[in-house]
């Protein structure tokens, strides 16, 4: 029979049948065929085989991971290999707030980034714009402004929503609709609040923020799939645990530029061409490009950043 996993870790997952079966499932053998190579063998949205073979009831054996459309993923250091987080979507939401927390664009520009890779459609969902302004308006710290501006003028969507009086809800309900979306964002952004005021029923844990950091605690400890309710039958939401630092996956440090929105068009432009590093050359286009303002200087910051960590996961490598 196959299922859909719903949550999982320390291989003990849960899936739901095609009949709505809920069971507690477990890896048949050591490896399983197509999830090689990654620190977690499955993630929430994969659909899978399995067996009833030598199990209690209740439970079942995974005996085979069905071709995946596309994965969310992020590079774990500590084990040296892509960490999965969601498999299968039509859309990542980026939560980011606009004060509470403290608005964070580097961690922005890498969960874009990160949806860009897998070609699943990014969008940054605004939480908490209650905070600053009861209708969502741009009245907030000017810094934040400017950055979503230019996050807007690169082409991401903003959606501007408060858990707390519902403003903008609709819209987000509706984007969800018969969709399955990833919500990622770190600690203290609301992640879990904005799910319980989209399906009230759920109930989910909700943490306090630290005074002294302004920063969250982990509320939701392992990502799970969530139905949510939205138009068009309703929607999926996983629900990935809170992160302070996501380093990407799925591209190299040569090829990251053709990733960023606004450097994509200009790469192979520059006086040497493709072997640019867009550092130190003369003739560089996308240098000329942040010093003209097409490219705005803090993305170009993150991406040197990310092309040194990228570069650093190679053979013989030397920070120069």
């Amino acid at each position: 029979m196959t299922a859909l996993i719903l949550s999982g870790s320390n291989n003990i997952y849960l899936a739901r049948t095609d009949e709505g079966e809920i069971l507690e499932c477990r890896l048949k053998g050591k490896v399983l065929k197509g999830a090689e190579g990654f620190y977690n063998p499955i993630a929430p949205g994969d659909r899978v085989v399995l067996a009833r073979e030598d199990t209690n009831e209740g439970e079942a054996l995974i005996t085979a991971l069905s071709a995946r459309r596309n994965v969310y993923a992020r590079w774990n250091q500590k084990g040296n290999a892509p960490q999965l987080l969601a498999a299968n979507l039509d859309l990542i939401l980026c939560v980011v707030t606009p004060a509470s927390p403290p608005f964070r664009p580097r961690f922005l520009d890498r969960a874009l980034l990160q949806g860009d890779i897998a070609g699943i459609p990014p969008v940054i969902v605004l939480n908490k714009c209650d905070l600053e302004s009861p209708e969502g308006g741009d009245d907030f710290d000017p810094d934040a402004a400017e950055r979503l501006e230019d996050f807007r003028r690169i082409g991401y969507r903003i959606l501007r929503v408060s858990a707390v009086s519902g403003f903008g809800l609709g819209e987000l309900r509706e984007l969800i609709g018969g969709r399955t979306a990833a919500m990622v964002g770190q600690s203290g952004v609301g992640k879990s609040s904005l799910l319980n005021a989209l399906s009230p029923g759920l109930a989910l844990r909700v943490g306090e923020l630290c005074s002294k950091f302004d920063r969250g605690s982990h509320t939701t400890t392992m990502a799970r799939l969530i139905a949510v309710d939205a138009p068009r039958g309703g929607g999926f939401v996983v629900d990935t645990p809170g992160v302070r630092r996501l380093v990407p996956d799925g591209t190299s440090a040569a090829d990251l530029a053709s990733h960023f929105r606004e450097f994509a068009p200009i790469v192979g432009t520059c006086t040497f061409g493709a072997s640019c590093s867009h550092q130190t050359e003369p003739g560089c286009r996308i240098m000329e490009a942040v010093s003209a303002g097409v490219i705005h200087e803090d993305r170009y910051e993150s991406y040197l950043r990310i092309k040194e960590e990228l570069a650093s996961r190679s053979p013989g490598y030397r920070k120069t």
